[in-house]
């Protein structure tokens, strides 16, 4: 009989694998033995410290885009000068070395988890160089992914974005969480690479040594030592939908030719060489903020034009959508102070941003304005949080005044959603963003791993809130697109379809697939398929009623 736990399908794609845990240190304790004095020790904690930094160095040199900036950034914060400072306190008051380092990693991961958000998730961050530290100061090897030397599904409690960042170079064909949400950049970074993932996964302590297991990045399911029967159908149904992907090809649509545009999300100038040469339909989200994570000093216009048209570039005569930078909560832009807020998420963000810096948007629509003339690229530019109808009219105004020619906005927000048809008259277009979407709709943040069944796109009210845009979309004779890690699901791809929507945007390995499950099915299944995930009361039932409506279409 088989076992089967749940979770959620964060990266879609079936794997049948063995299993193997992510590994973490011996946990230090006060009790340790003191080896030396706290001017030697002090010492050693910073060559450790220093150690981590360069080995995080040297695998951001074997990985780009996303993955690099993430490897690089946290090797920085393994020299952060106030770890030292904590550490050297804790060794001066008597404690081991190792535990000293453990102590005021600790400290500072308390602190930013009590400040939610972005800050929360970075306490996984410094959770993991801790203890990466500990083990240099044990002698022992760091901790990582394991390399058998054979195909395996990854289990583990969380991994920090380290970890994920390097999966692409391991033989890790599966990934298994016990915590972690939809919009974590483990689920990002396991999307972007093509790997099936299930995160939010309670049951991984009923794991066996030893035995198989199919993992289902699309349902979420994972059965525990599968029979043999259901192994090979695994194996034929993986083979199938693989061979499907790659031999769809062109432009997106459904079966009956209903036109649907499938677009790329990027980044980064890799993301874009990476789109560029995908079988893609230009770019649905250009996320600009990834370019200057990290900046202290604003760039200039002059710069700013020069990395836009590095990315137009790869797309002259391709539609590209830019988003206006995004800071502000779970993307902070230091040369961008926007003071401390007890609830950034629900803050200064996106578009609001431009009320304090408002010279910081028109340098950036100036930019944007230049690359577009200088590439040929058909450039589309949107803005961020945007909630009522007169800021979608003052933004177009602004933007058309700088030259940018087609003008939209996120539908982030449920006030956005619900007054999608005010907004769609002074714009060209609207974008969903379901992860933004879903977070504020069920008021729950894209953070809190324990309410991250909350944050699912297929709850039925954040259904229904596209369903409005969608026909708001119609009725204008505008387009509506999706452009959050929902579009790349093959299961729900078909229902944001029949909810109105006329273009999806996602990772580039999710193109084939996505593409493969439209061409598959009319436009009237796509419609009821979305009547029936609407209808549902969860989205488990709503996952299901879709699923036997694909199998009998």
């Amino acid at each position: 009989m088989d076992n089967r736990i749940a979770g959620i399908g964060v990266s879609a794609g079936s794997v049948c694998a063995p299993w193997l845990r992510f590994s973490t240190p011996e946990p230090t304790s006060a009790s340790d033995p003191i080896t030396g004095s706290p001017e030697a020790e002090l010492i050693r904690i910073r060559e450790a410290l220093d150690a981590v930094a360069e080995e995080l160095l040297s695998r951001a040199e074997t990985v780009e885009g996303v993955s690099a900036e993430i490897l690089t950034t946290s090797a920085a914060m393994a020299r952060d000068a106030g770890i030292v400072k904590a550490a050297k306190a804790n060794l001066e008051s008597g404690l081991p070395t190792a535990h000293a380092v453990a102590v005021a990693f600790d400290a500072f991961c308390e602190k930013l988890t009590a400040l939610g958000g972005y800050m929360a998730e970075r306490a996984t961050d410094l959770r993991d160089l801790g203890q990466r530290a500990v083990a240099v100061l044990r002698g022992e090897p760091m901790p990582g992914i394991p390399a058998p030397g054979h195909p395996y599904i990854l289990v583990a409690r969380d991994l920090a974005p380290a970890d994920t960042a390097t999966l692409g170079n391991s033989d890790v064909v599966g990934l298994l969480t016990a915590e972690g949400g939809p919009t974590s950049h483990t689920a990002i970074l396991a999307k972007s690479l093509g790997i099936p993932a299930v995160v939010n996964c309670s049951g991984t302590d009923l794991l066996a040594e030893g035995k198989l297991l199919i993992l289902d990045g699309t349902t979420g399911t994972v059965t525990i030592d599968p029979s043999a029967e259901m192994r090979e159908r695994a194996v034929l149904e993986a083979s199938f939908v693989a061979e499907q992907s790659a031999s769809a090809h062109g432009p997106g649509r459904t079966r009956d030719g209903f036109a649907v545009r499938l677009s790329a999300n990027i980044g980064t100038l890799e993301d874009a060489a990476r789109a560029g040469a995908a079988d893609c339909e230009g770019v649905g989200l250009f996320r600009t903020e990834f370019s200057y994570l990290g900046r202290h000093d604003a760039p200039s216009v002059e710069e700013q034009a020069q990395t836009y048209a590095s990315v137009l570039g790869h797309f002259a005569g391709q539609k590209v959508v830019v988003r206006t930078l995004d800071s502000g909560s779970d993307k902070p832009l230091p040369f961008l102070d926007l003071g401390v807020e007890e609830n950034p998420a629900l803050g200064v963000r996106g578009l609001r941003v431009g009320t304090v810096y408002p010279d910081t948007l028109i340098s950036q629509l100036d930019a944007l304005a230049a690359a577009g003339n200088a590439t040929g690229a058909d450039l589309w530019v949107m803005a961020p949080m945007v909630a009522t109808a007169d800021e979608a009219k003052d933004f177009a105004e602004l933007a058309r005044s700088r030259g940018i020619g087609k003008v939209g906005a996120m539908i982030e927000i449920p006030a956005a959603a619900l007054r999608a048809k005010d907004i769609l008259e002074h714009l060209d277009f609207v974008s969903i963003g379901t992860n933004d979407l879903s977070q504020y709709t069920c008021a729950v943040d894209r953070m809190a791993g324990g309410l991250a069944q909350l944050l699912d796109p297929w709850q039925p009210a954040v259904l229904d809130l596209i369903a409005m845009v969608g026909q708001a979309g119609a009725d204008a004779g505008k387009p509506v697109g999706v452009c959050g890690e929902s579009a790349s699901d093959p299961l729900l791809a078909p229902v944001l379809v029949g909810l109105g929507v006329t273009s999806l945007s996602m990772s580039v390995p999710a193109l084939g697939a996505v593409r493969a499950q439209l061409a598959s099915l009319d436009l009237a299944v796509c419609k009821d398929m979305a009547a029936a995930a609407r209808g549902a009361r969860n989205p488990l039932e709503g996952r299901a009623a879709v699923a036997r409506i694909r199998e009998s279409a």
